[in-house]
């Protein structure tokens, strides 16, 4: 879209976005590695651009940045805008970047306008959110809050092997400080977390919407190791009856979640079942065997807690029938899970209210992925979210967010943040 017309911060994000795309390319997308140069250079670039606008620079102990444009009382709580800065390998530019970078253009747009807020406007880049390098759920904001578990500190990054914290120590920061449990911003003194992100699936594609307001984010289980343990047979030799076929009780586990899923949508829930790796061992599987082994991957995720407890359950009964018919165990390995949240229908209401002001369609939808505003709802803190129109998903190098349709969700978080002390919209 022509430059032209864009608010002034539209068009400022879509000029760091494309410099970030240059510097951080990583054929055929970008790469970002959490404590690594990507991420580095992001932090750097956006720093940079944030104390141009006359915004105050600041790191905690984990690395988190934090640009800070002073209100007019010292005493109200601040409104944060954030997001995280790291990607996927050969990932695309957009995940998580076009939320820091929104902030930022409010920032400019406010000085655009010689605006001075009431109260502080901090724009968060957050560290690590991608859990593609520490098999953690939102270290960064953890960190941020003070609430990251000491012992997330000895995980250890994928393509390094070494600690986290010996990559925060790398990086000038000072993982000790944040094993005792020093924040970064103290949770107390935050009026509104406000997460911008582009839409990892369809929805806003399907309304012909620019933006969407999210109404919660979900939670979820993941089984990362799991297993089906047959026996491992002749294909011609062994007869049906005497059969332990990993495969065929893998099916079966596979038809009834299915079931499951569909119960669940006729009843008007929403909720995700995903098999993301299936395998066997290349050196004992064979075209004339009956396989004796199949790993596999569980991720559930829905928005409501008694959803997934429902789940749960009917997963362990699944196994226990299966493993009755088909003379098959499972073992399901590590459980890895982390909280759904819900974002404050006070915030939400104003972002209705705005969007209502801006003539602007913006229809409420759900995440199904993570993302750091559920660190923040997860702590008491009021939180929102804003998705982006996005198509292609994410976690791809074909994201193909529009810098017009991001420009619409800087409009609204402009609105949003300069009506916010509007006394006829108290949260």
């Amino acid at each position: 879209m022509n430059s032209a017309v864009l608010t002034t911060g539209g068009a400022l994000a879509g000029r760091i976005l494309d410099v970030l795309a240059e510097a951080t390319a990583d054929t055929p997308g970008v790469t970002r590695i959490a404590y690594g140069p990507g991420e580095r250079f992001a932090h750097d670039l956006v720093r940079d651009a944030a104390e141009k606008l006359g915004a105050v620079a600041g790191t905690d102990a984990a690395g988190n940045l934090y640009l800070t444009l002073k209100g007019r009382d010292p005493h109200l709580l601040a409104i944060v805008i954030g997001s995280h800065l790291d990607s996927v390998a050969h990932g695309g530019n957009f995940d998580g970047a076009a939320g820091v970078v929104a902030g930022l253009a409010v920032m400019a747009e406010l000085v655009r306008h010689g605006i001075r807020l009431q109260r502080d406007l901090i724009v968060l880049a957050t560290r690590a959110e991608e859990a593609v390098w520490f098999p953690l759920s939102y270290p960064g904001s953890q960190a941020a809050l003070g609430l990251l578990d000491p012992e997330a500190l000895e995980a250890k990054r994928s393509d390094s092997g070494r600690t986290l914290a010996d990559h925060m120590r790398e990086e000038g920061f000072d993982p000790d400080a944040v094993r005792r449990g020093v924040p970064g911003i103290d949770a107390a003194r935050i009026a509104a977390f406000i997460e911008v992100h582009i839409e990892q699936g369809p929805r806003l594609v399907a309304a012909a919407a620019p933006v969407g307001i999210v109404t919660g984010i979900a939670g979820g289980f993941r089984y990362v190791d799991a297993k089906c343990l047959g026996a491992y047979a002749h294909s011609g030799a062994e007869p049906r009856f005497a059969r332990h076929d990993a495969v065929l009780g893998f099916a079966d586990l596979v038809a009834a979640l299915e079931i499951e899923w569909d119960a669940l949508e006729r009843e008007g829930h929403e909720a995700t079942i995903t098999f993301g790796r299936v395998q066997s061992d290349p050196t004992q599987h064979g075209g004339s065997r009956v396989l004796g082994e199949l790993g596999l991957t569980l991720d559930v995720r829905s928005a409501e807690a008694a959803i997934l407890e429902r789940v749960e359950a009917r997963l362990r009964a699944i196994l226990e029938e299966v493993g009755a018919k088909r003379g098959v165990t499972f073992e399901l390995g590590p459980r890895f899970t982390w909280d759904p949240a819900t974002m404050s229908a006070a915030l939400i209401a104003k972002l209705d209210r705005a969007a209502t002001e801006l003539q602007m369609e913006a229809p409420h939808v759900p995440s199904g992925a993570g993302h750091d505003a559920a660190t923040f709802a997860g702590a008491g803190i009021p939180t929102a979210m804003l998705f982006v129109r996005n198509e292609n998903g994410s976690h791809n190098p074909t994201e193909a967010m529009e810098i017009a349709d991001l420009d619409q969700a800087i409009r609204l978080l402009f609105r949003f943040v300069t009506d916010f002390d509007n006394p006829l919209d108290q949260p």
